[in-house]
């Protein structure tokens, strides 16, 4: 039997990442994104990492046959980029804004700085970035062995945060059918399909956002 891996890896720590950046803050620059703006593209010199204040963020990659693939959708209150911090010199893949977006754009060094003298904060980012790795992993597992419908649930589950600490957001942002679509390996066609069997059972709701609901853990958890 498969490992049943959780719908997203739960942070427990006492570190207040909110009560942090309001008193000691990150040296960093807000910019703001529109809806589909990139962040930086495929290629670009890695010299910043990113942390969502507003908004969302899409990263994809680019094949040389010309095929996109869709590697994460990430929510506020999260950071991104940080391959440069490892001596990444290019950008492994694409950002872009999901709806209004502001991100903090952080320096190499300076993050480098903060991280040697904020230990508290330093064990935070560590494990915020191992989390990331364990997501990465359970990715994989899901692309592997799951169906695309569980692949479907779980990616919309993933999004609305369910599994995180506090409250999940019902609501998510708009995202379309083809980047669901390219996140799950599938087909647009497919998507629509499981996504119109979702809202009939009651999984999801469609109200100008999409709303989704706990009732949908049991696609993803049905042998």
């Amino acid at each position: 039997m498969l490992p049943r891996w959780p719908i997203s890896p739960r942070i427990k720590t006492s570190f207040d990442l909110k009560n942090f950046l309001a008193k000691v803050g990150l040296p960093g620059t807000a910019v703001e994104y529109g809806n589909g703006e990139s962040v930086f593209s495929q290629g670009d010199s890695a010299h910043t990492l990113f942390y969502i204040q507003k908004g969302g963020a899409k990263l994809s990659v680019l094949s040389g046959h010309g095929k996109e693939a869709v590697v994460a959708i990430l929510n506020a209150d999260t950071f991104f980029g940080e391959g440069c911090l490892a001596g990444q010199l290019v950008r492994m893949a694409t950002a872009k804004a999901i709806g209004s977006s502001v991100m903090l754009r952080i320096g190499r060094k300076e993050m480098i700085r903060v991280l040697h003298q904020q230990q508290a904060f330093s064990d935070f980012f560590i494990r915020h970035m191992l989390m990331r790795n364990i997501r990465i992993e359970a990715d994989l597992v899901d692309q592997l062995f799951n169906s695309s419908e569980k692949r479907l649930a779980r990616a919309l589950l993933l999004i609305a945060q369910y599994g995180n600490q506090g409250k999940p957001k019902t609501e998510i942002p708009k995202i379309s059918q083809e980047t669901l679509a390219e996140m799950i390996g599938t087909t647009r066609a497919r998507v629509s399909f499981f996504m119109n069997r979702f809202r009939k059972l009651g999984f999801i709701e469609y109200n100008g956002v999409l709303e989704v609901h706990a009732s949908l853990l049991g696609v993803v958890l049905h042998e």
